[in-house]
């Protein structure tokens, strides 16, 4: 028997199912479009419509499940972006939408609002201060709404909303907890300091559960809606980042850097820090998807840049197919140091001083191709001075760096980075790593595997490995 997990993604873009087999291939998926709603109760509020978002999941899932046996289905999990969910009763109505996190209505809570100080928040969570938390939306319903957080049964995350719908049962995910704001980092679980700052009691959450806990078996109405199996197993998942890590085969103290508009370096450290200088410094700390280990990352502006030099000083490249590997083979030819040019990409981020960047050393003979390796040049060194940090906060030396996402295609790209850390960059054949992850999860929850860890070496992974050139080897020592 070929056993098969399907994995019910939530993307802010997309709304998927994908069926995985014990060796991690995918063997079906299918994807609809996901997006906000207005809030009919605010003028400018955005929200998910939950509804709309189950409907969804279950027209994927019936459309996975028409390609495969589902005789040999033995389970289904879930994943999602981190921070959203809504105030709920026992059965399932919902007391207000799902504010999304694309809301700016807690802004003003994240500035001023907050019934516990930022920082205050930082130390306890390890979680960075960003205005669409899980704990500034709390903050807003205590200011806006104190009706809704009396009357609520529940606050749950959207993959607890899932979780419902499939199974009946209500739980609070670990990793889901994790982004919220709302935790202890010590104790791996909700902090009843922080709520009952916001005059709440844990009994106003679910049990919290780890990922491949058994959250309840899928329920006739679900099957009928899903066209899975009934009483196959519902396993926890919960925030997609987590999942990422660990189907990426990233151990403890191993980086993993997702590559896109935005690089996510984050790694699975056993030790962690917090504290004002790493609160400056955009150092977040969530919940590993296993007890005892924690993901330390941190975010920054990556393939945007490129993007915007690519709009710019390549547009003549606009519509050609090879337009990338135009300007990647270009830039191959320009010697370490870019000929004395050097770039400066805070202006994309806002963190240049009056959100300006630069390009500097300019002269009459300076080409598009010296700026564009300029740019990789001062990625790679904040991929660097990023890891630094992480290094610092968690107390480890990284070894190698995994790198997935779209930024992974560049190759000069991967060997500058190799060559600023002095480390491999690692490159994997599996695109699809969260969920990979998820799924190893739910083979462990359905019984399948003693653990997500025995489940996961069962599948092969092929790497391409940059390694710092004897250049950059020599400038180091």
């Amino acid at each position: 028997m070929e056993e098969i997990v399907i994995v019910l993604d939530c993307g802010a873009t997309n709304v998927r199912a994908v069926a995985v087999n014990r060796n991690g291939k995918l063997l079906a998926s299918h994807s609809v479009p996901n997006q906000t709603r207005p809030d009919p109760n605010l003028d400018g509020g955005v929200i998910w419509d939950i509804d709309e978002i189950w409907g969804k999941f279950s027209l994927c899932a019936k459309e996975v499940s028409a390609q495969i046996d589902t005789n040999n289905v033995v389970g289904v999990t879930v994943t999602t972006f981190g921070v959203d969910g809504a105030p709920v009763k026992k059965d399932g109505t919902l007391l207000y939408p799902v504010i999304s996190w694309q809301c700016e209505r807690t802004v003003a809570m994240m500035e001023s609002d907050a019934p516990v100080p930022n920082n205050t928040l930082y130390r306890r969570s390890g979680t960075h201060p960003f205005y669409y938390n899980t704990a500034y939306k709390l903050a807003w319903y205590k200011k806006n709404r104190p009706d809704i957080l009396e009357e609520m049964d529940y606050y749950v995350f959207i993959p607890s909303l899932i979780l419902h719908r499939l199974s009946g049962q209500w739980v609070t995910d670990v990793t889901m907890a994790g982004t919220s704001m709302l935790t202890d980092i010590d104790s791996r679980t909700l902090s009843e300091n922080t709520l009952e700052a916001f005059g709440l009691k844990k009994e106003k959450f679910p049990p919290v559960a780890e990922p491949g806990a058994l959250a309840g078996r899928l329920t006739k109405e679900a099957a009928e809606q899903t066209g899975l199996p009934e009483n196959i197993a519902v396993t926890v998942a919960g925030h997609d980042t987590q999942f990422a890590l660990f189907g990426a085969g990233a151990g403890e103290n191993e980086a993993v850097l997702s590559s896109g508009t935005w690089e996510i370096l984050m790694v699975r450290a056993s030790g962690y820090a917090t504290g004002d200088a790493l609160l400056a410094q955009g150092v977040t700390t969530e919940f590993d998807s296993r007890p005892g280990l924690y993901n330390i990352g941190c975010q920054w502006p990556a393939s945007g840049v490129l993007e915007w030099l690519k709009k710019t000083i390549f547009a003549d490249l606009e519509n050609d197919p090879d337009a990338y590997e135009k300007m990647i083979s270009g830039a191959e030819k320009v010697p370490s140091g870019s000929n004395g040019v050097t770039f400066d990409p805070s202006f994309i981020s806002g963190e240049g001083e009056g959100n300006y960047g630069s390009i500097k050393g300019l002269t009459f003979r300076t080409s598009r191709h010296e700026i564009y390796r300029a740019a990789l040049e001062s990625l790679a060194a904040k991929t660097k001075k990023s890891m630094d940090v992480l290094q610092n906060a968690g107390g480890f030396k990284a070894e190698a760096l995994v790198c997935v996402g779209g930024g992974s295609k560049n190759r000069l790209w991967n060997q500058l980075r190799a060559d600023a850390l002095g480390i491999p960059v690692k490159l994997i054949d599996k695109k699809e790593t969260t969920v990979l992850g998820a799924a190893m999860f739910a083979f462990a929850g359905a019984g399948v595997c003693a653990s997500p860890e025995e489940a996961l070496a069962n599948v092969s992974f092929a790497t391409e490995v940059y390694t710092p050139s004897e250049e950059s080897v020599r400038e180091d020592s």
